[in-house]
């Protein structure tokens, strides 16, 4: 699979994701739920701290992409939904500290909301990967 970044601006590069990415060469697409932090039973984690629930929603979203075979190299499109932007905003220095090693910059949409499907989550995180 090749990705090609597109960005007719660079303002969302500093962010830490392209505007669109053209994907040449992909043979399969997984399409994951939207993750959260929640434990191995459904139980909400972490109630009022939004940095210990995006951490866990993203190691729910690599258990979820591991068991598809992929990581998070394989992510080519995200979509965010949290109770908080601002406070989401704060902690997405982890999102640059797991995807940059992967040295990838998905398209993503960050979507402000007054709740999520389970009272108490404040951040949940959907993905498409390719490979």
């Amino acid at each position: 699979m090749e990705r090609i970044a597109v960005n007719p601006w660079e303002w969302s590069i500093k962010l830490g994701y392209n505007q669109a990415e053209a994907i040449d060469s992909a043979t399969r697409q997984v399409i994951c739920a939207g993750q959260t932090a929640v434990d191995e039973n459904g139980a909400p984690q972490h109630p009022g701290d939004m940095r210990a629930q995006i951490n866990m929603a993203l190691d729910n979203l690599e258990a979820v992409l591991t068991e598809a075979s992929m990581n998070l190299s394989n992510v080519v499109k995200l979509g965010i939904y949290t109770t908080d932007v601002d406070e989401a905003l704060k902690n997405f220095d982890l999102m640059g500290m797991r995807f940059g090693p992967h040295q990838v910059a998905p398209p993503m949409t960050l979507l402000g909301v007054t709740r999520l499907a389970i009272p108490g989550l404040l951040f949940e995180i959907e993905a498409t990967a390719m490979a």
